[in-house]
């Protein structure tokens, strides 16, 4: 366990100790987790600089052993609020401000929106154009080269869906690795993980992007199929966004992580704990997408049938993304305070060299966002 240690590097152990405590005292009950996440997420906590997040740090380092008692200060508390909000615990890095939790509603949300909506406009463009153009297929060239043809719908059919779902998954790219454990291996080809993250977004980008070229490029009319075919994008984005948790994390259960005793003293690098880290932290990213955009469509399946969306089928429209934007900003907290940001690993499942240097029966990890 020792030499697998040293091949990581520990920038700033106090952070990882006290953010440690904090969870394990203020962390124990979903209730808790979620009450202290409401305040983690402020976006006003963006505009604090990286000297506003040092002095919080020092702080901290002052506040005494008893958090509870030290949450009761207004200062302390919101020093504690910026530097969960704003430090990495696993490395100590303070995060780039567009990859902090509060940053993640805002930038995500319109991206969410325009990737989880944009498949709804789809639909509605093309029966409106079968209305005027009749049963006619459209061609390969009028799909993927619009412009050729002037066909400036087909266009934004076509071009925007990937656009909107690369950028979503280069964002969210970002957020893993900026809230994942640090495994940089010296002895790694230094741009395999650039490589590879590249490759998966790329991917990621394609397949999202399938259902839309689906149904431009077919024109899928029949009542029964669109009506499946509604269950796909949602369901396709966040699958897709689990797989790309598991890939962009992915040294992390190939290198392992570092795991902890009851006390919070490391004890060695686990593959085993990081898989289960990555694997929870996909679980709860897919849940979140996926219940942001399949939600609305069944809300949605019951209203239009009221009288008041019968005579303004436009509300329907306006009323989606609405829902879309609202659902996230409630699954975003929710799911950060889901999985607690430390887990737990039975001794059973650690690697034997680890569990041979300790009598702990129970070990602890930093689960990452």
């Amino acid at each position: 366990g020792a030499s697998r240690t040293s091949t990581f590097r520990r920038f700033a152990p106090n952070i990882m100790d006290h953010n440690f405590k904090f969870w394990k005292c203020e962390g124990t009950t979903f209730p808790q987790r979620l009450h202290h996440w409401l305040d983690i997420l402020n976006p006003l906590l963006l505009m604090k600089t990286k000297k506003d997040i040092e002095i919080s740090r020092s702080l901290l380092l002052m506040s005494g052993p008893d958090i509870t008692k030290s949450l009761q200060n207004k200062e302390i508390k919101e020093a504690w609020n910026l530097n969960l909000a704003s430090v990495n615990p696993a490395s100590g890095d303070i995060l780039l401000s567009i990859f902090r939790p509060p940053a993640f509603l805002p930038l995500t949300a319109p991206l969410v929106l325009f990737t989880g909506h944009w498949y709804f406009i789809t639909t509605q463009r093309i029966e409106a154009s079968i209305s005027v153009a009749g049963t006619e297929p459209i061609h390969f060239v009028s799909t993927f080269f619009p412009f050729l043809l002037g066909n400036s719908t087909y266009m934004l059919l076509c071009f925007q869906s990937p656009i909107f779902q690369l950028f979503f998954h280069i964002y969210t790219s970002g957020f893993s690795l900026a809230h994942g454990n640090p495994t940089q291996d010296p002895e790694e080809f230094p741009y395999k993980r650039t490589l590879l993250s590249t490759g998966a977004i790329l991917y990621f980008a394609s397949i999202g992007a399938l259902p839309n070229y689906l149904m431009t490029r077919f024109q899928l009319r029949s009542p029964s199929v669109q009506s499946f075919m509604k269950v796909i994008p949602g369901l396709l984005t966040a699958a897709l966004c689990g797989f790309n948790v598991l890939v962009i994390r992915a040294s992390e259960f190939e290198k392992g992580i570092e795991i902890m005793d009851s006390k919070g003293k490391i004890v060695g690098v686990s593959p085993k704990a990081g898989e289960k880290a990555v694997t929870e932290t996909a679980v709860s990213r897919a849940v979140v997408i996926g219940t942001t955009l399949c939600v609305p469509d069944i809300v949605l399946h019951y209203l239009k049938r009221t009288n008041i969306l019968v005579k303004n089928p436009r509300l329907c429209r306006a009323l989606r993304p609405t829902l879309i934007v609202f659902i996230l900003g409630l699954m975003i907290p929710a799911s950060f305070s889901w999985i607690p940001q430390y887990g737990t690993i039975q001794r059973s499942l650690i690697e034997p060299d680890i569990i041979s240097s300790t009598e702990e029966t129970e070990f602890i990890y930093y689960r990452g966002l």
